[in-house]
């Protein structure tokens, strides 16, 4: 890969490692908050339990689509971990091919929905649904400029990592 495009790749991954921990962070605390107004001060409060939900919602789509490298997302590799470096380009040829074209389609649909959802709003924050689920649109355009990269990669000649189940990584 390009060393400027390989450089801006892993500066946006950490800026994006940067905002998880951050969201994290914020997630506990309100978790805490929660806890203590409702043990302590018997008095239940909804918005701790609203942005807990809210952060762990943009964790997780963000997280996925600019932090999370290829080599630690969760697959069934069973039928392709058995192929050698052609059936594996194959594979990853046809399951890159399908999720983009799969995103692709249902990307105007998904545009028109969120931004259907400005009239509603969020019970205890009254932040709009339509600014709050547009972190899926994200997503979703992330997942396919992933996705068509890994096609051209793959056109190029470069084979899919080869699983090797003998080495541990963060998913153990």
């Amino acid at each position: 890969m390009n060393p400027i495009i390989r450089g801006a790749v892993d500066w946006v991954r950490r800026r994006a490692e940067n905002v998880v921990a951050g969201m994290l962070g914020i997630m506990f605390l309100a978790f805490i908050i929660q806890i203590v107004f409702r043990y302590f001060f018997n008095f239940p409060i909804g918005w701790t339990s609203e942005l807990s939900v809210i952060t762990w919602l943009y964790m997780v789509l963000l997280g996925s689509a600019f932090w999370l490298k290829e080599s630690e997302e969760i697959r069934f590799d069973l039928v392709s971990g058995s192929l050698g470096p052609r059936g594996r380009r194959a594979v990853g040829m046809l399951v890159a091919a399908a999720t983009v074209v799969l995103f692709a389609t249902s990307l105007p649909a998904t545009i028109k929905y969120v931004a259907f959802m400005k009239v509603e709003s969020t019970s205890y924050l009254k932040i709009r649904l339509d600014v709050l689920y547009s972190v899926y649109v994200v997503f979703a355009v992330a997942v396919i400029v992933r996705y068509a990269w890994s096609i051209v990669s793959l056109l190029r000649g470069e084979a899919p990592q080869e699983t090797d189940i003998t080495k541990a990584s963060s998913g153990l």
